[in-house]
């Protein structure tokens, strides 16, 4: 008998790994199908954050939770603005970002988190705030409107930091279309093409 229940237990725990692993799967493959739809993931996105600004206006509480998503998510956005090689630790070695001098090599700018992860991110921080306003052991009381000034303190000493980082080291973030770069007539050795072929006829 005892091994019976045994074996059962084992088929259980097997099948729920199974599940697990299935369900983990699948929405990796549709995570996958979703990165080029830029536009709809953050629609989603937004419509989370409406439904959860809508439970606490209508319940009337979890103003903790509200705050500390809204720390989350400006952690996130930093992270997103922010280059992934900090540009004041590599001035000697040769990997600051691109300036704006006609003779310096043009190097894209690699965010410390990409667009995708700071969606997901973020995306996950709202639907786990919005299931915390299920349970009303989260709703510690609090008064709002300290919240609220703190975090708008928070935030505008952030971004002006931010802005300054940005400033200082001659970098934008956020690009809007795409951007043609013309390369030099000459290449790395005396030339691109031309100066490729000006090597090989010598």
């Amino acid at each position: 008998m005892m091994e019976g229940a045994n074996d059962d237990q084992g088929f259980e725990t097997s099948s729920f790994e199974k599940m697990t692993i299935k369900g983990s799967r699948m929405l990796q493959h549709w995570l996958d199908r979703s990165t080029i739809h830029i536009w709809p993931r953050w629609i989603f996105f937004f419509v989370l954050v409406g439904i959860f600004l809508l439970r606490v206006y209508v319940t009337d509480g979890f103003f903790i939770i509200a705050y500390g998503l809204g720390i989350f998510l400006l952690n996130n956005f930093i992270g997103f603005l922010s280059p992934l090689e900090d540009p004041a630790g590599d001035i000697d070695d040769g990997l600051t970002l691109p300036t704006t001098k006609s003779d310096a090599e043009y190097r894209p700018f690699a965010r410390r988190m990409p667009e995708f992860k700071f969606w997901w991110s973020c995306t996950k921080g709202v639907m786990n705030s919005i299931v915390m306003t299920f349970f009303s052991i989260f709703d510690i009381p609090v008064f709002w409107p300290i919240l609220l000034l703190y975090f708008l303190m928070l935030f505008f000493m952030t971004m002006k930091r931010q802005i300054i980082h940005m400033y200082k080291y001659k970098y934008i973030p956020i690009s809007f279309g795409k951007t043609k770069y013309k390369g030099k007539e000459e290449g790395m050795f005396g030339g691109g093409a031309a100066g490729s072929l000006k090597g090989r006829a010598e």
